[in-house]
């Protein structure tokens, strides 16, 4: 005789060690007092009192981690749609979210604007609760368009980038960043899957580079591979970053455009403050904050 439960796990990629460690909660679905023995037993030494351990059903314990994911998912696709009005009435979309993070009853967390969520955990788990509910008979329309929105960004960002170059056909463009986030080789429905064929239909040559994910990407994208941030800016047209390794936080950008034939930069993490690029003599585009030129 034995009993089964379900014991969701939360943790992101990249920093599995420290959410394992740490966790905001502990869920358990589970029937018998029994089995709620056993797993109060297997999680005691872990976390003592500190964590909330929370006893549900089986049912219940599954619903809240697609839950988690979609609302987590649901957050990047609205300030995502918000950065777009940022970027039509000369908003600053940072500021918008550092001031709703602000209220407590929204937080800061996932409220970075970007190219459009991906990886293993967001689409699956969205995907998954849009499946449950057709099968059940209860529609969610509103994760339905967060996958249909999410899905739409990552190919507009292709013309965003298009928009900041001219002319795509005949350029070089570096790429830094491939993975879906940094800390990982993880390429699962990362946005440059997307993004970079739609510039290669375009005409362009890619030269790309990732501190961990080249190896992975080799299996999805027919670019070139280059060593480091500065030999995939080698002669480059412009320059776009996809990923926010934390390398590229501190790049010398003088180093750069001295290697680039033009400094464009198009920044699609917003790593970068627009006035410091303006100031290192690049044309410069992020997600919703006004695009700046050269001051000379």
């Amino acid at each position: 005789e034995f009993d089964v439960a379900s014991n969701p796990e939360f943790l992101r990629e990249g920093s599995a060690i420290e959410d394992f460690r740490r966790p905001d909660r502990v869920v358990v679905g589970a029937e018998s007092d029994r089995a709620k023995a056993v797993m109060k037993e297997v999680y005691r030494p872990l976390y003592l009192n500190e964590t909330p351990l929370l006893f549900t059903s089986r049912e219940t314990s599954e619903l809240i981690k697609y839950a988690a994911n979609a609302f987590l998912a649901t957050k990047i696709t609205f300030i995502n749609e918000i950065a777009d009005i940022c970027e039509k009435v000369n908003a600053d979309v940072q500021d918008v979210a550092r001031a709703i993070g602000l209220d407590g009853r929204i937080g800061g967390k996932f409220l970075h604007a970007g190219p459009g969520f991906g990886g293993s955990c967001f689409p699956k788990d969205t995907l998954a609760l849009l499946k449950t509910s057709q099968q059940v008979g209860a529609p969610t329309r509103i994760v339905d368009a967060v996958v249909e929105v999410n899905e739409a960004r990552k190919t507009r960002m292709t013309e965003k980038i298009a928009d900041a170059i001219g002319e795509v056909k005949g350029k070089t463009i570096a790429v830094l960043g491939l993975t879906f986030k940094p800390n990982t080789d993880d390429m699962r429905d990362a946005p440059s899957l997307v993004i970079l064929p739609g510039l290669q239909e375009k005409g362009a040559t890619i030269r790309a580079y990732d501190p961990e994910g080249m190896d992975e990407a080799r299996k999805h994208l027919d670019i070139a591979f280059c060593k480091d941030a500065y030999q995939a800016v080698s002669g480059a047209d412009a320059v776009v970053i996809l990923t926010e390794w934390n390398e590229f936080r501190a790049l010398d950008l003088k180093r750069m455009k001295a290697l680039m034939k033009a400094p464009v930069m198009i920044d699609l993490r917003n790593i970068y403050r627009p006035a410091q690029m303006a100031e290192a003599g690049f044309t410069y585009t992020s997600v919703g904050r006004a695009s700046v030129s050269p001051r000379h």
